[in-house]
């Protein structure tokens, strides 16, 4: 390799390396590019009610404001109260739950004519203090780093603003990023990436939409506790697909388990039908609709981000995906794959090749397709009358 190769590798090497340093103000950076392409296009639509660009652009950031404003006053001071209640009913709830293992102790017992042994909760919870103060450990960490995501929604806030102030002069900054013959084609792109980051945000509004009310109607019939709060969380939660259904019955299942364990498992199968309805019937129609992500797909996007990543990956595995899917289809596979045409040179070489493998195995006449034409035969010594048949 010359000096200038050996460079250029090195600088490539540079680069990498500074890139995955700075990966979590990347992912940042996405998130705001993803919420001011949404801004974006709400503030286009507002448009067309005759009101001017930032009058619409105000009224987006508005929006926006008012969501976030709404879901802090619905969710942490109604949760916040019910987790104060579930430490003061915690150790009834380990009395009751005692005593009903020994009356199921003393049923089989007497059943089976021996002893079973001994299951009682406080036994269970001594062997499980250690997992226990591990949690506790990770939740100080986590409210040690409170001040960290604060910082990190507020940058996240301030890029949007700034990128859906003057979008076209950092859009025109990133295209200058590539040759000036390709620019023309990244323009093409990313408004294919605008249309399908649109799409994913419409679908995964609906989906949304569709789990909250699910959710708050099977929550008010079984007389859960705060069953809007639960709802929000449950269709908020759906943004991470696979994991945040998971993640969404533990609330209201803790809730409901001060009420009876019955009503607990009652919220357990409620929200495994909405799951499955979500899974087999909601989801693949809306992101059929608007976006094509397949199941295994976004599986490998999930686990790939979050070990890459962590939490702030796997909340974004799905835009992410989708904005790769565009690139990947546009740039590579249109531009370098499909145009990739082999030289007629090289087509000869592999025919002549396949007639030698044809005639080494004792087969006096090779397929019609792959016989070549003898190497006497040339544009000087075609005939002229195969010429005008032609």
């Amino acid at each position: 390799m010359k000096l200038g190769q050996w460079i250029g590798l090195l600088a490539l090497i540079a680069s990498c390396y500074i890139l995955w340093q700075i990966r979590q103000a990347l992912l940042l950076l996405f998130a705001a590019v993803v919420i001011a392409t949404s801004l974006n296009r709400l503030a286009r639509y507002l448009q067309r009610f005759r009101l001017k660009r930032p009058i619409a652009v105000l009224l987006s950031i508005s929006f926006l404001i008012l969501i976030f404003v709404g879901l802090f006053l619905l969710i942490v001071p109604p949760f916040a109260q019910q987790f104060q209640q579930l430490t003061q009913r915690t150790p009834q709830g380990i009395a009751r739950l005692n005593l009903w293992l020994d009356l199921i102790e003393t049923r089989f017992s007497a059943q089976i004519g021996q002893p079973l042994p001994n299951l009682d909760i406080n036994n269970i919870i001594q062997q499980l203090r250690p997992i226990f103060n591990q949690l506790l450990g990770g939740a100080g960490a986590f409210v040690g780093n409170t001040l960290g995501v604060i910082l990190s929604f507020l940058l996240v806030l301030v890029l949007t603003l700034m990128t859906l102030a003057e979008p076209l002069s950092y859009r025109k900054a990133f295209i200058q990023l590539f040759p000036s013959f390709y620019r023309r084609r990244v323009d093409g792109i990313l408004d294919e990436c605008e249309v399908a980051l649109g799409g994913w945000v419409i679908g995964a509004l609906i989906s949304m939409s569709v789990i909250s009310l699910l959710s708050l109607i099977g929550l008010s019939v079984l007389h859960v506790p705060l069953p809007l709060a639960h709802a929000v969380v449950a269709g908020l939660l759906n943004l991470i697909p696979n994991i945040g259904p998971g993640l969404s019955v533990i609330p209201p299942m803790t809730i409901a388990l001060l009420d009876s364990p019955l009503k607990s498992g009652f919220v357990l199968i409620l929200y495994f039908l909405i799951q499955q309805f979500e899974s087999n019937l909601l989801t693949p129609y809306v992101m059929a609709q608007q976006v094509s992500l397949l199941p295994a797909v976004t599986l490998i996007a999930q686990v790939f981000f979050a070990t890459f990543f962590g939490f702030l990956g796997l909340l974004l595995a799905l835009p992410l995906t989708v904005v790769a899917q565009v690139w990947i289809r546009e740039a590579l596979i249109k531009d370098i794959l499909d145009q990739w045409h082999i030289n007629p040179r090289s087509l000869a070489a592999i025919d002549t090749a396949i007639y030698e493998e044809y005639e080494a195995i004792g087969v006096t006449q090779s397929p019609p397709e792959s016989k070549p034409k003898h190497k006497s035969e040339s544009p000087d010594n075609t005939d002229d009358s195969a010429i005008e048949t032609a």
